[in-house]
Parts: structure tokens; C-alpha cells; sequence
């Protein structure tokens, strides 16, 4: 499940770099988008979704009672940590997930909006004298405010994805470091199980030496 998490992730960047950038791709990237909401492409993309942010939340929901285990039972056992880190790990990737997705949704529509806006600028520039110059100047002048806004949205969209691809580098660091610490708490704990055992049978010998001695002397 973590490799397909990831292998989503990682296509989701894909897609925005490519939307980020003039190029071939990005057209054909479009069009591809523009193919996914038509029909009941809209529908089974927000059944995914939803199916994604339930999975979350139940992971969430999860390391919730083991930490309130933890707090009331004391210090939690390796097998309750290596839980804690898979949960955590799959609500990480999941958020990750759904952030991105919804990042590619509003930069296609941000995108959209700038094409069209542009379309709409050189139609009136390419009209006559006689549609009126300042009413068609005042038309310019507010399309290309839009276009300054949308431009100005889509630097901030790239800047909070930005942000946020940090924050899921930084937690998946966590998640593997914790991950790491939790093998070492299993491995420490089998050593400590091994050597109870040895423990218990050194004094089962002990304990069956004197019952064998005391038999020799009776008879």
C-alpha cells in the first residue's frame, strides 16, 4: 500500500511540474484533465477521494487510541509503536494524496481561466475603431487585472505546494526514523524475552537439583 501511495504522490508532482511549465506536455496534460471532468469522470474522482480521507481518518482515529492506551497504561509495547508509525505514515502519504490532487484541480482551473482571459484580450484588441477604443481599453484594462490576479493566485498555489512538499519530506523522515526506532524496540524486546527464558530455565535446573539429591540420600 505505501508503494502505491507513493507512486501517486510522486505522479501527482509530476502532473503539477508539468502544469507549472510551458511545454508540449502541458497541453497535452490539459487536455487529459479537461477529458477526466467530463461525464462521470468528476464522480468516481470525488468516490476516490472520499474513500481516501475515510482510510485517513481511521488512521488517524487509530493512533488517537493508541496514545490515549499509552497514557493510560503506561509506556507502550514494540508492537503498539510499529502500528503508531505504519498509521502515521499512511495518513501522512494519504494527506499528501488529496493535498496534491487538490492542488492539480486548481491550477487546471487557473489555468483555464488565464487562457480564456487571454483569448478574450487579443479578440478585442483585434477589434475596429468602431466597437469604441475607450470602451474597449476599459475592457483590456480589466482583463488584464484578472489575468494579474490569476497569475498572482497560481505564484501563491506554487508556493504553498512548495511549503507543503516540505512538510511531507520532513514527516516522511519522522515516519521512517520512528520506524527505525521501533525495529530496534523489537529487537530489544526479543533479546529480553530470549534471555527470560534462559532465566527460567537455569531455575527449573536449580530447582529439580536439590528434589535429585534428596532422593539419592533417601535411598
Amino acid at each position: 500500500m505505501f508503494q502505491l501511495l507513493f507512486m501517486v504522490i510522486f505522479s501527482e508532482m509530476a502532473v503539477i511540474m508539468v502544469l507549472s511549465f510551458k511545454t508540449p506536455l502541458r497541453k497535452l496534460t490539459l487536455m487529459v484533465l479537461d477529458r477526466v471532468k467530463r461525464g462521470r469522470g468528476p464522480l468516481m474522482v470525488k468516490t476516490v477521494a472520499a474513500t481516501i480521507a475515510v482510510v485517513m481518518i481511521s488512521s488517524v482515529y487509530s493512533m488517537m487510541q493508541i496514545q490515549k492506551r499509552w497514557i493510560d497504561d503506561g509506556p507502550a509495547n514494540p508492537t503498539e509503536q510499529i502500528l503508531m508509525v505504519k498509521h502515521l505514515l499512511e495518513a501522512t502519504l494519504m494527506g499528501g494524496v488529496l493535498f496534491l490532487a487538490l492542488m492539480i484541480d486548481k491550477l487546471h482551473h487557473y489555468i483555464r481561466e488565464l487562457r480564456i482571459r487571454r483569448k478574450s484580450m487579443e479578440a478585442i484588441k483585434k477589434q475596429g475603431p468602431e466597437d469604441g477604443k475607450s470602451s474597449g481599453s476599459d475592457k483590456v484594462k480589466a482583463l488584464e487585472g484578472e489575468v494579474t490576479t490569476l497569475q498572482a493566485k497560481l505564484k501563491q498555489l506554487e508556493s504553498d505546494l512548495e511549503t507543503k512538499t516540505k512538510e511531507m519530506d520532513a514527516a516522511e523522515a519522522n515516519a521512517v526514523a520512528l520506524r527505525k526506532q521501533s525495529e530496534g524496540f523489537l529487537l530489544e524486546y526479543d533479546r529480553l524475552l530470549e534471555e527470560n527464558q534462559n532465566l527460567r530455565n537455569q531455575l527449573e535446573s536449580l530447582e529439580q537439583s536439590p528434589s535429585r539429591s534428596g532422593n539419592k540420600k533417601n535411598t
